[in-house]
């Protein structure tokens, strides 16, 4: 193997293993990296003796510490990690929607279905029998995110 083909693959080694740290999680590109490394070492082993391999081995560990020491240092960490904060929520029921709020279904409750309430439309739930689409309905409970309707016979909210 040519001299200038033994620093490559090990050059490429260490890269792959920055990369793995640092942009490339998942262990692929570590695991060539490592493996370039490994075979860099083990060829100029093979080809310049025990002298020289020992101290390709021992700059590539060096290499590999100072580099992991350079990152920390740099803060390379914080350009590729999250700052913001999310403090939504989901299924957040809107204050609007209270006992006793009136509305009309959209499609047959059996008993779950889909209602206009306050203009807006939500998941509901038919307490004593299926409603059929279009009728009045009235909220007597919320439980959670669950919503209780009975339907009336309040015919203002029927189309």
């Amino acid at each position: 193997m040519n001299t200038t083909l033994l620093i490559i693959v090990l050059i490429l080694g260490v890269v792959l293993l920055a990369l793995e740290i640092v942009a490339l999680p998942g262990g692929i590109a570590g695991a060539f990296g490592v493996g370039l490394i490994g075979f860099g070492v083990w060829q100029t082993y093979a080809l310049f003796g025990n002298t020289t391999g020992t101290i390709v081995l021992l700059c590539s560990i060096a290499l590999c510490i100072l580099m992991l020491i350079w990152f920390m240092k740099t803060k390379t960490w914080k350009r590729f990690s999250l700052n913001e904060e999310s403090n939504s929520k989901v299924n957040q029921l809107e204050p609007a929607v209270n006992v006793g709020t009136k509305g009309v279904t959209i499609s047959r409750l059996a008993p779950t279905g889909k209602a206009l309430i306050n203009g807006k439309t939500m998941e509901v739930h038919a307490v004593n029998k299926f409603i059929d689409p279009d009728h009045s309905i009235e909220v007597v409970s919320i439980e959670g995110y669950r919503i209780d309707v009975v339907e009336t016979s309040d015919t203002r909210f029927e189309k």
